[in-house]
């Protein structure tokens, strides 16, 4: 071998031996740059609280991945213990049915085809259900007497409207008793009184009636008033709070996502009884499992079984139907919602009561799940499938059915609503098998290439892009068939790919309300002690809790959710929560700063005064910090280099503002958002002594400000 020959190899080996060197000593991702941190929490979580990224950077990014992708092996009972105050969460659908009646049970329990509960607070549920049923029924008398006489008093107070006088009159001694006797009093009311308690009575009033009241009790006075709310309310509330609360955060983040895949509305019908358990026992198990085994238990859910209406299709050659003959060819019943050509969705009028969950007379042959199920539910828009190929699913779940709907039963397969046969569908021969037919199709769907595609579209539109890389798709498709369908599998080659930690896809989303609100409370360590007025907020931002009516779900794309008045809506929310205007949420502005900064910052008052430079001004917006919480040279004069330790000494302004930044932004804001920020809160006019008092800059305002920044509003 030539000399030449002996230093190219030697060469050679060298460079093999510093690559090994350099690839054993590289820093972990969380260590060389804590974007890609910052990058993780913003897409696996509901947002960053303060002091996360530095976790995640001590931890290892990859390693905090891993474990969010494991949720069993992180301790979640503190999540536990603030949920144990929701009853209905741990109630099955039938039990939830008996201890908070629809009108159609109350009104069973007064024909007497169902007893009285013996319990006293059930049992004033009851009466209070009851007197409703009544009250419906006299309004309804009401109406026809006049419509037929024509002769109205509209400036006669009914006995109803007295009574709710005398309940409003109440509220103020009532809230006044200790609460056993508050109870006690409260179940001793008449039952108008009962039931009127608390409509229309303002909030601080409503708190201080259920202050101090056991679950059993606020459930139950609430009931009184309206029982389907207890329901509603404890499901959303739990849904916030989790996604606030919970370490385990991509499970949440997943169940959510699934959920919205496999929307079903909790305002329809049957449905405000079942999205608990819906939510409970059907998605939450199964958001890291396997796909196909996800698509099983929510095609037999009660609650999309009802939602979708499937529960009410009967084949037209079923023995059900040739027994009737004459209604062979009924049309079929539309639901609350029908879809266009083009995918578009305009809402009907139900065909039932909301509150009704009465068996209905089957109406032939429902197409509703089975469109649903391959558009939106597996193969997507364009998979391939065609008419014949809805019209033969359709077929094929006929005799999916609930079980005594009345009664809230579950799922249950009936031969005699079945459609006899074989089928086709997507060119597959399905041989005639009962309920097996079902399975098989589910079955064929899930392992579809059409259907890995827009599985992996949608997990990576929601957390990469809203117009992921092709590559990365395909990576997931690829994942997504050869581990039938594992999802914890696709999840982990989307989090390894590099395009998930590309440039491009930093903040490359816009939060929707859920996510912005949700973000907002774990950036400021918010404590929250009644939801609800909080999820009045995400009613009025558009994203109600298990509020989509068509079965598209919630879109997640930027466009839907950025406009004029939803970016103010969002500022105007980012300076409620900092102010501490939003009743039942605390926000600690000192605990926030001093984990962010170590010594209080903060003065008696909130406000902050800026220490004077040594010519007795201000600092020049020439002269301000920038970007990631580094002062420019000179920017900060010595006087205030130090933050206060005590209440009441002069502090800067600006070194507060970069702290607040570094808390809620973890430090990546913009030089153009923290200038704009410092130009609206720091008073252009100086006077002699320093700042115009009139003029402090006050800290709350700038938390609320950075909340509604540009770089909070996005992931």
């Amino acid at each position: 071998m030539s000399r030449r020959q002996l230093c190219l190899a030697a060469l050679l080996s060298l460079l093999a031996a510093v690559s090994l060197y350099a690839k054993k000593q590289k820093p972990s991702r969380a260590a060389n740059d804590p974007k890609h941190a910052l990058h993780a929490l913003d897409r696996l979580t509901f947002g960053p609280r303060p002091g996360d990224v530095q976790a995640v950077m001590a931890m290892g990014v990859d390693k905090w991945i891993d474990l969010q992708l494991h949720p069993d092996k992180i301790d979640n009972t503190a999540m536990q213990s603030r949920l144990a105050a929701y009853r209905t969460l741990q109630m099955s659908t039938h039990e939830m049915v008996l201890a908070f009646p629809p009108n159609p049970v109350a009104k069973a329990a007064m024909d007497g085809k169902i007893p009285m509960p013996r319990d006293p607070y059930r049992h004033a549920i009851y009466v209070a259900a009851i007197d409703r049923v009544e009250e419906k029924k006299e309004q309804k008398q009401n109406a026809q007497e006049t419509a037929a006489t024509g002769n109205s008093q509209p400036g006669d107070l009914t006995q109803r409207q007295i009574e709710r006088r005398e309940a409003h009159s109440a509220v103020d001694e009532l809230i006044l008793l200790p609460p056993p006797r508050r109870m006690s009093r409260i179940l001793s009311l008449p039952v108008g009184e009962q039931h009127d308690l608390l409509q229309g009575v303002p909030y601080p009033k409503r708190q201080g009636l259920l202050a101090g009241l056991t679950p059993e009790q606020a459930e139950t006075v609430v009931a009184l008033n309206h029982p389907q709310a207890v329901i509603d309310g404890e499901v959303q509330s739990a849904k916030l709070l989790r996604a606030v609360y919970s370490e385990r955060q991509l499970e949440e983040v997943l169940t959510d996502f699934w959920f919205n895949h496999f929307n079903v509305y909790i305002g329809k019908g049957g449905d405000r009884y079942l999205v608990t358990g819906y939510e409970r026992d059907v998605i939450r198990p199964h958001v890291l499992g396997k796909f196909k085994d996800l698509l099983i238990a929510t095609a037999q859910s009660p609650a999309m079984l009802f939602y979708l209406d499937n529960w009410q299709s009967e084949g037209p050659n079923s023995d059900a139907a040739l027994g009737r003959p004459a209604r062979a060819n009924a049309p079929m019943r539309p639901g609350p919602w029908a879809r266009f050509p083009g995918g578009a969705y305009q809402q009907r009028t139900p065909q039932a009561s909301p509150q009704s969950n009465q068996p209905k007379r089957r109406s032939g042959l429902n197409e509703n799940y089975a469109r649903e199920l391959m558009e939106l539910h597996t193969l997507g828009v364009n998979g391939g499938y065609t008419q014949h190929d809805v019209t033969e699913v359709a077929r094929v779940f006929t005799g999916w059915t609930l079980d005594q709907p009345q009664q809230s039963g579950g799922f249950i397969f009936r031969p005699r609503l079945h459609e006899p046969g074989d089928k086709s569908v997507l060119g597959h021969r399905i041989k005639e098998g009962g309920e097996g037919e079902g399975l098989q199709v589910l079955k064929l769907l899930a392992g579809q290439p059409a259907t890995a595609r827009f599985i992996s579209t949608e997990l990576a539109q929601r957390f990469v892009s809203d117009n992921p890389p092709q590559a990365l798709i395909d990576a997931m498709s690829k994942t997504f068939l050869k581990s039938d369908g594992d999802i914890r599998e696709v999840l982990v080659t989307m989090f390894r790919s590099p395009e998930f930690w590309a440039p491009e896809a930093y903040r490359a989303r816009v939060k929707t309300p859920f996510e912005f609100v949700a973000s907002s409370l774990r950036a400021t360590q918010a404590q929250i002690v009644d939801p609800q007025p909080l999820l009045l907020t995400l009613n009025k931002m558009g994203q109600q809790m298990y509020g989509c009516q068509p079965p598209t779900g919630y879109s997640t794309k930027s466009e839907v959710w950025v406009n004029s008045a939803a970016l103010l809506d969002r500022m105007n929310f980012g300076l409620a929560l900092a102010t501490n205007k939003i009743p039942g949420t605390m926000f600690d502005l000192a605990q926030l700063v001093s984990s962010a900064s170590g010594p209080s910052l903060l003065a008696a008052n909130s406000s902050l005064k800026s220490a004077p430079t040594d010519s007795g001004t201000n600092g020049s917006a020439a002269a301000k910090p920038i970007r990631g919480g580094t002062p420019a040279t000179g920017a900060v004069p010595p006087a205030a280099t130090g933050l206060a330790s005590t209440q009441g000494e002069a502090m800067d302004p600006y070194r507060v503002q970069l702290k607040l930044e570094e808390a809620l932004l973890a430090g990546d804001v913009s030089k153009q958002t923290h200038d704009t920020i410092e130009e609206r809160i720091v008073s252009p006019q100086v006077v002699a002594g320093g700042q115009d008092s009139n003029h402090l800059p006050n800290v709350n305002i700038i938390a609320g400000l950075l909340l509604g920044s540009p770089e909070f509003q996005r992931k």
